[in-house]
């Protein structure tokens, strides 16, 4: 059945029910918990010839409506496990994990900021399928590297308008929206996305969707927002990418609840490269523990084969390696599965 995301009492709920109703792991509370993982890739595509045989596959050239298939069939199987959201993006994230330079083209805007097809009719099949199988989505609209290919603020401002007006055009209400993944970073090339202007954009989803959509924008790795973006957005969205010691998570999390900004909203790290999922002392469980949700980013390292990392592409959408059955298997464990 359709779901509708929405968030009460600082818990994220499903159809009006909080997530994990009751649910304890190890002691650690889970009601109200969003348990994730990043995604982004879903829609990928590469418009620059010169760079797009990079992501070949094992077994042929790379192909978009592929990877959209592989992406479909196996989102049952996440939900399956117990996962609650993924998080993807117009203007995806880095096929290879990290990069200093993108010279790809990935982004579902035109330079006038005009959503395009066949990018945007992807985007429409994951949202529609996250729904059928129950899933929430965070809906991330640039991506740094990708911002640039948009001509100037006029264009951002229409992109953020059009991908509002088709989230509420579909009538969808699993859908929630990040304006930007790691807006405090300086490699964007518009001002207006930037930490500092980040409230404007959250102002003008919330009053272009008349309040139906809950908005927020990440922040880099270990970064705490300021007080004013807190303050603008619905939910707190952190990232624990360089923060090597665990016990840093709940530091961050401390530090958002004693912002002045802070009125009660949800927690959630929707981006996080620790994967130690046997230990009651890594990253997942101590944000856990802090009160917080966790996202799991999985990129594939250094002289990894083709199951490993959902970010790098082309990807295998498959529960594949070892990391990724770590990963689930806790979110099982946790939450004892969706059947």
């Amino acid at each position: 059945m359709p779901i509708e995301v929405s968030i009460a009492n600082g818990e994220w709920r499903r159809n009006d029910a909080p997530l994990h109703p009751g649910r304890e792991w190890n002691g650690i509370p889970l009601q109200g918990r969003l348990l994730n993982s990043r995604m982004v890739q879903a829609t990928f595509d590469d418009r620059n010839p010169e760079t797009r045989p990079r992501w070949n596959y094992p077994d042929g050239p790379w192909d978009a409506e592929r990877n959209l298939r592989e992406f479909l069939a196996a989102m049952p199987e996440w939900r399956a496990h117990g996962l609650d959201a993924i998080t993807v993006n117009y203007q995806g994230g880095s096929p290879q994990g990290y990069s200093q330079t993108q010279p790809w083209e990935n982004t579902a805007f035109d330079p006038q900021g005009r959503l395009r097809e066949p990018e945007a009719s992807r985007m429409d099949q994951v949202l529609d399928a996250a729904d059928a199988c129950g899933l929430i989505v965070i809906l991330g609209l640039f991506y740094f590297g990708q911002d640039e290919r948009l001509e100037d603020e006029s264009a951002v401002l229409r992109a953020v308008d059009e991908a509002v007006d088709r989230v509420l055009q579909a009538g969808r209400r699993n859908v929630v929206i990040e304006i930007a993944n790691e807006i405090d970073l300086s490699r964007y090339e518009h001002d207006i996305l930037s930490v500092r202007r980040a409230p404007e954009l959250i102002a003008r989803v919330k009053d272009r969707s008349g309040g139906k959509l809950l908005v927020s924008t990440s922040t880099s790795g270990g970064a705490v927002p300021p007080d004013d973006l807190i303050a603008a957005v619905d939910f707190v969205l952190l990232h624990g990418n360089g923060v090597h010691d665990a016990a840093g998570l709940a530091t961050m999390v401390e530090k958002v609840r004693q912002n002045s900004g802070y009125r009660g909203q949800p927690i959630d790290f929707n981006e996080d490269d620790h994967f130690e999922f046997g230990s009651p002392d890594g990253h997942f469980a101590t944000a856990l523990r802090a009160g917080a949700g966790w996202g799991y980013f999985d990129y594939r390292m250094a002289g990894e084969g083709f199951d490993e990392g959902y970010q790098s592409v082309p990807v295998n959408w498959g529960i594949s390696s070892e990391r990724k059955r770590g990963f689930f298997r806790l979110v099982r464990e946790m939450t004892g599965g969706v059947f």
